[in-house]
């Protein structure tokens, strides 16, 4: 039978206290809904229908271009009554997987077992680990002995007597049945509870009483199946979410100093004998040859390193290639456009833009080079900077193979530094130099031997 899947994202997510819809807000530098999503196309549905309603035309917009259908639910008047907006939409034999957007630690695997599970009746995921507050109890009947029989119902919390919230086993949110099934129970469910709202989970009873088998699969790990209501249960998804990416670092053979204290937002790949320090943040598309070392407290957003270069503490480096064998920081940022060849030095306090430094070249110190090209085996002093805005546009600075640039150096762009030049320490350079040459350009050097510093007047007198 096709499988068509139903995330329903409608909600808004009161407790988050944020305008942001709830779906919107980030686990791993990825939207919730966006998490739900990945692990349904992981089953190749025919279909994913995503219910919306608060804050629509921002989650429309924020996965513009996704091949989901987007069904939208006016008035939200419940979980059954959204699965009701999408059914139309589904043929009659299909099986139904329905999941709710803001679960964002979800795995393929166990939908699966859902998928396979669903037959005349309906299967539901569970869980009976961890605090069930805020959750559905799962009722079942009870046997000879006290012994638990098939699932009879869930009562939501809000609904749920003292006895029945005592009971530990949850409704993880989420289940699949056959559409037409699915159809005629919904049909028959009412608002009458202490939201005034159509629960799907009242289908439970109702296909339980005429008769259809319900199904239960147990979750073992109760964050895979943990929602999203609030701020303070995000944070715990993003900590559940970072230490799993930790954990398949190290199984891969990271060297992690600490696998709580890792971020992992986007794609981070990594070839033999890397380490990381604690603290560290990468975003995008991050990939480290071998032998890689991230000291401590270090950003690196859509960056790639090459073999046995190092990053000390506290850089930042965002959309630049680094070369093999470099030395960055501590204290240094790469921004948009560097790249840096084999065995360049980077130092304290240095920002790199849209430039290319050449093999061996090294900016130990105190430096800003943007907009430029320098070539091989330089080596720029500390308090260098090149003057690459004139107001109104960019302008490029370059450096050839081989150059001395003194410390505290202006370079007017535009302008180039031939090969071999050693520009004199506090030189303002503002026309291309000779090869080979010093050059240098400092204003006259005056001293006034009659000239007395300003004194303060005495205490009382102004």
């Amino acid at each position: 039978m096709p499988l068509h899947v139903v995330i329903l994202a409608a909600g808004q997510g009161k407790r988050m206290h944020s305008a942001l819809p709830k779906v919107l807000h980030r686990i791993g530098g990825r939207p919730l809904l966006a998490h739900v999503i990945d692990t349904a196309r992981a089953l190749k549905p025919e279909r994913i229908h995503v219910v919306y309603g608060h804050g629509g035309a921002q989650v429309r917009a924020a996965f513009e271009g996704a091949t989901v259908e987007w069904v939208e639910q006016v008035k939200r008047l419940g979980t059954g009554h959204a699965l009701m907006q999408a059914l139309p939409g589904i043929p009659r034999a299909a099986t139904v997987l329905v999941l709710n957007g803001d679960v964002p630690l979800l795995r393929a695997t166990t939908l699966r077992k859902l998928v396979r599970s669903a037959g005349k009746g309906i299967v539901i995921a569970t869980c009976d680990l961890g605090d069930p507050a805020g959750y559905g109890r799962v009722v079942r009947e009870l046997k000879g002995g006290g012994v638990q029989g098939r699932v009879q119902r869930i009562v939501e919390e809000w609904d749920a007597t003292p006895k029945q919230r005592a009971i530990r086993e949850w409704y993880a949110g989420f289940l699949a049945g056959n559409a037409s099934r699915l159809a005629g129970w919904l049909a028959k469910v009412a608002n009458r509870n202490a939201q005034k709202e159509y629960y799907l989970t009242d289908v439970i009873a109702i296909a339980a009483a005429s008769g259809s088998p319900i199904h239960a699969v147990k979750a073992t790990d109760a964050s895979e199946v943990a929602g999203v209501n609030s701020r303070v249960e995000l944070a715990i998804l993003e900590r559940a979410f970072q230490n799993g990416q930790a954990r398949k670092l190290l199984a891969a053979g990271v060297a992690l100093a600490d696998l709580w204290r890792v971020d992992v937002r986007g794609e981070l790949v990594c070839g033999r004998e890397v380490s990381i320090d604690v603290n560290c943040v990468f975003e995008g598309d991050v990939r480290l040859g071998d032998r890689v070392r991230i000291g401590p407290n270090c950003v690196l957003r859509n960056v790639t390193l090459g073999a046995g270069s190092e990053v000390h503490a506290f850089s930042l480096l965002e959309d630049a290639e680094v070369g093999t064998g470099c030395r960055i920081g501590p204290y240094a940022r790469l921004r948009p456009g560097a790249k840096l060849a084999a065995d360049v030095h980077v130092g304290n306090f240095v920002e790199i833009k849209a430039s290319r430094i050449g093999a061996g070249s090294k900016a130990n110190h105190l430096s800003y080079i943007g907009d430029a090209e320098v070539g091989a085996g330089v080596n720029i002093g500390a308090g260098t900077i090149t003057c690459n805005y004139d107001g109104a546009s960019k302008h490029r600075t370059v450096i050839e193979d081989d150059c001395f640039i003194g410390s505290d150096v202006t370079l007017v762009a535009p302008v180039r530094i031939a090969k071999g030049s050693y520009i004199g320490a506090g030189s303002t350079i503002s026309r291309d130099t000779p090869p080979g040459q010093l050059t240098v350009a400092r204003a006259k050097q005056v001293s006034l031997p009659r000239w007395t510093p300003p004194r303060k007047p005495p205490a009382g007198k102004k």
